[in-house]
């Protein structure tokens, strides 16, 4: 029995314990392949390479071992197994085994491991790692979010909606909104990274003020999504409804760092909302 099992997941000691099996397998399996695997095509049109495939069957046997009560939703799997995990009554966890695989493919250092315990209809913990930069992101639902160990705290101020950096993927959104986005932006500067797990780390650490996105899977924002409500910020969808962690549909998402921004933000983009 690993020393491991039974561990209460509510605490500290728990996060811990995940965030060192997410380090362990990111430089175990991504890192030594970086800039030398090859990819293919999957059904849906996205790519999938070996590491992918080697740190999702590592870990779903990793967690399997220590915490064999919850079934396990990896992005890797069959949609049918993937939705009778999320049915399982003790919870799932949700695994993005290499979110960012496109940047991965072409050498681009954007890339991460993400990984949440989905319970209830929420995300109970996540952890998120980035092993280029060697960041670890985490989060316990009502206890906080951390970098590297160190506590991330709400904006003490926001700034003015023209002043921010907004986190953008254009080809997801409906045409006249990124039209409207595209010409008369009501940020200063915007931002896509090809990672949605990180860019939500990192609106939680304060390197960007807001994000939206057209159709985010829920592996794609499961364990971010904690992370930035725990440091303070908030995300809907487009329609101002809470993110679903129930389904497999993708989400639109909308994103601030503080409740100000978030309400200037949503003001802005649903202006016009009926006529998107």
């Amino acid at each position: 029995m690993s020393v491991d099992q039974g561990l209460d997941l509510r605490t500290y000691a728990a996060l811990e314990v995940l965030e060192g099996l997410v380090q362990e397998v990111a430089h175990r399996e991504i890192m030594p392949l970086f800039g030398v695997s090859r990819s293919r095509l999957k059904e849906d049109g996205s790519l999938v390479t070996a590491a992918d495939t080697a740190v999702q069957a590592w870990l779903a046997e990793e967690l399997r071992i220590r915490w064999p009560q919850f079934a396990l939703v990896g992005e890797e799997m069959p949609e049918a197994e993937q939705r009778a995990a999320l049915q399982s009554a003790h919870g799932a966890w949700c695994l993005d085994p290499l979110d960012g695989t496109t940047n991965f493919v072409n050498r681009l250092p954007f890339f991460g491991v993400s990984l949440a315990l989905l319970q209830d209809g929420a995300p109970t913990l996540g952890v998120v790692y980035d092993p280029v930069r060697k960041e670890c992101f985490k989060a316990l639902r009502g206890q906080g979010a951390w970098l590297n160990g160190e506590r991330l705290h709400a904006l003490d101020w926001s700034p003015a909606l023209r002043r921010c950096v907004a986190l953008v993927d254009f080809k997801r959104l409906k045409p006249r909104l990124a039209g409207r986005l595209g010409i008369d932006p009501p940020y200063g500067s915007q931002r896509n990274w090809g990672s949605c797990a990180l860019e939500w780390c990192w609106l939680a650490a304060g390197r960007a003020h807001l994000s939206v996105h057209g159709g985010q899977k829920l592996w794609d924002y499961a364990a971010g999504s904690l992370i930035l409500k725990e440091a303070g910020g908030i995300a809907t969808t487009l329609e101002g409804r809470p993110l679903p962690y129930d389904g497999l549909a993708p989400s639109s998402t909308l994103v601030a760092r503080s409740l100000d921004l978030y309400e200037a933000w949503r003001t802005w983009i649903n202006h016009d909302a009926g006529r998107r």
